[in-house]
């Protein structure tokens, strides 16, 4: 994982501390530095007076442990800055900070963890950050007043519900403008300045207040003896509900859920080469036991692949390529050839092909088979075979080279399929599958543009009667819904979230995050949303469009896709309820409020984003 991603993780968890560099910056040495070791001059003891009058976290690994570590950091240099005027310590006191947390750690939150080593903290991250910032003086330096004035006043207020998203995204706006310079790759991130300068600067409560901890920081402080679930659910209740339209939040995350995705790896390795391969074996053989897939050769799939030619790649991704094949029987087939195989993996492999495997639905790609093969000079081979889908992704015709733009009634056609194959997967399926990675390239089109939901490499069970499942993050950049994004809390309405970004994106022809000339960015809902509250839902329909279907149609279509990629979960409707509004007269419910986009006017977002291609 590199230093940059590490930065950009900790942000998205609400722990990134720009609190980390007020000492010393790639060798510039500040006034408040020493050339002694110092002592700490962080007020960790407010951070041991909270904790103590607090219910104890809810903490089942180390990945919870270390968020809560950093979470409870960037609190405590909120007060730093509040009381010096920096962010950050400085460097020759980085070692008597760590001491001074890990005693604290030790004394009241997890007994004989070491934070340094367990989270892969380097002891000088915690006085280094963005962009050569350390002080108060130099942040309000670079950032426009306007920009300022707006955050002082959504956040000097008590910042609980919707006053939180207020805040919330006046921040995230004005880091995205503001703070896109170099990092030192540590604890600290640019995008963590904004809230620890609301926390310690701006918010007249302070950053011990309970609503402030909760809406900037993530961490509950209530007294109550609640459950650890009730813990759960009212961190993802108050600061989900309170709005979160923070593309920064959501692009953390993605990289969050890329290291993670590279350490679990690593650690399947090192299991296969102390344990062996029994458990990988053992999944690989549940497959041929527990379905009637056609189990082929991977000389067949050579043979249908003319041994993986170049010419025959159709799609690429992060997993490998995918090939269009001929069988022996003359049939055309699509063929999704797993890279890097190794028999640690075969577990994820086998969970997909048991995912497509049990379900069956006309807007679902259908499963015909798989190969599983190791020779001594391809290794492990990993492939699953579908049918083939001629019209390809509903990304390449959204987002391709074609000129030749979708008609209304093949995108009307398009979007109620992909909606019928979510409501079986959330209430067909038994039990219940979230898909997690709904996006324009995984919906794919037959020869007849009938949608087909496809790559369930991400899929999760979900048993009966549980509402939601606390999971490593997941997805695609843009797509993630935020209550997943921040909390790991997934349900099926996470992927009524990306259906409702999927439909954005067929109905206006723009991308699920869109640019602006001056480098800033938006999500495509956060636009059309803008649209929509203003009277202009129309406006949100591609301009070109072939055989334009009724206004009042087009426009049940777009108030179903903001209605669906609200940011608070309890706003959206289900999969069964939006097929229900696509397919009769039912009307679409009232668009809740939500914070409204800072970072561009709606004009400069349209021509931007028609320019740079996503329009």
């Amino acid at each position: 994982m590199s230093l940059f991603h590490f930065s950009i993780l900790f942000f998205v968890l609400g722990l990134g501390s720009p609190a980390f560099n007020s000492g010393f910056v790639i060798g510039r040495e500040y006034p408040h530095r020493k050339l002694a070791d110092a002592s700490c001059p962080l007020d960790f003891d407010a951070l041991r007076n909270l904790i103590r009058g607090s219910k104890p976290p809810d903490l089942p690994d180390v990945y919870s442990k270390c968020q809560y570590v950093l979470q409870g950091l960037r609190l405590v240099e909120s007060l730093y800055i509040k009381t010096s005027g920096f962010f950050l310590p400085p460097l020759n006191a980085s070692d008597s900070c760590w001491v001074s947390y890990q005693s604290l750690i030790n004394e009241l939150v997890i007994p004989n963890f070491d934070i340094r080593s367990s989270c892969g903290f380097q002891t000088n991250w915690i006085s280094e950050g963005c962009m050569n910032i350390t002080t108060r003086s130099q942040f309000e330096s670079i950032v426009n007043d306007s920009s300022l004035q707006t955050v002082r006043h959504s956040c000097n207020q008590s910042l609980n519900g919707s006053l939180c998203a207020t805040c919330t995204t006046s921040l995230s706006n004005l880091q995205a403008a503001y703070l896109r310079g170099p990092q030192v790759g540590n604890v600290s991130s640019c995008t963590g300045y904004p809230s620890i300068y609301a926390a310690g600067i701006v918010n007249g409560y302070g950053p011990t207040d309970m609503g402030t901890a909760m809406c900037l920081f993530s961490l509950d402080f209530s007294s109550s003896a609640s459950s650890s679930k009730g813990h759960t659910t009212l961190i993802y209740g108050v600061t989900i509900g309170g709005g979160v339209g923070l593309l920064g939040l959501v692009v953390g995350f993605w990289f969050l859920w890329k290291w993670h995705k590279k350490r679990r790896r690593k650690r399947k390795r090192k299991m296969v080469a102390k344990f062996g391969q029994a458990s990988s074996v053992s999944g690989l053989e549940s497959i041929s036991g527990s379905t009637t897939l056609i189990k082929f050769t991977f000389e067949q799939i050579k043979l249908a692949t003319r041994n993986f030619s170049w010419d025959n790649i159709i799609g690429k991704g992060g997993y490998g390529n995918v090939y269009k094949g001929i069988l022996e029987d003359g049939s055309e087939v699509a063929l999704k050839r797993f890279k890097n195989c190794s028999a640690a993996g075969d577990a994820d492999f086998t969970h997909e092909v048991e995912v497509i495997a049990s379900v069956r639905h006309v807007n679902l790609v259908a499963l015909r088979g798989y190969c599983t093969a190791t020779t001594p000079y391809e290794g492990h081979q990993r492939i699953i075979v579908c049918d083939l889908m001629r019209n390809g992704s509903l990304h390449d015709h959204l987002f391709g080279s074609s000129d030749k733009k979708l008609s209304w009634p093949v995108r009307q056609k398009i979007a109620l399929g992909t909606a019928r194959g979510l409501a079986y997967l959330h209430y067909g399926a038994q039990p219940a599958i979230i898909h997690r990675d709904i996006k324009a390239s995984n919906i794919l089109l037959d020869e007849k543009f009938e949608a087909k939901v496809a790559d369930f490499g991400l899929a999760k069970f979900a048993p009966e009667g549980m509402t939601h499942m606390s999971t490593r993050v997941a997805g695609t950049l843009g797509y993630v819904a935020p209550e997943y994004a921040l909390y790991g809390q997934l349900t099926e309405r996470s992927d009524v979230y990306s259906y409702g970004v999927v439909l954005l994106e067929l109905l206006s022809g723009k991308k699920a995050l869109v640019s602006t000339k001056d480098g800033q960015n938006s999500l495509v809902a956060d636009w059309a949303w803008s649209l929509v509250i203003k009277g202009r839902p129309l406006d949100v329909i591609e301009d070109g469009m072939p055989e334009m279907g009724a206004k009042e149609v087009m426009e049940k279509y777009v108030q179903v896709a903001v209605l669906s990629s609200h940011p608070q979960l309890s706003n959206r409707p289900t999969m069964d309820q939006i097929v229900k509004i696509l397919e009769t007269d039912i009307p679409v419910p009232p668009i809740p409020e939500r914070p409204i986009p800072l970072v561009a006017e709606i004009s400069e977002i349209e021509r931007s984003a028609s320019s740079s291609g996503s329009g």
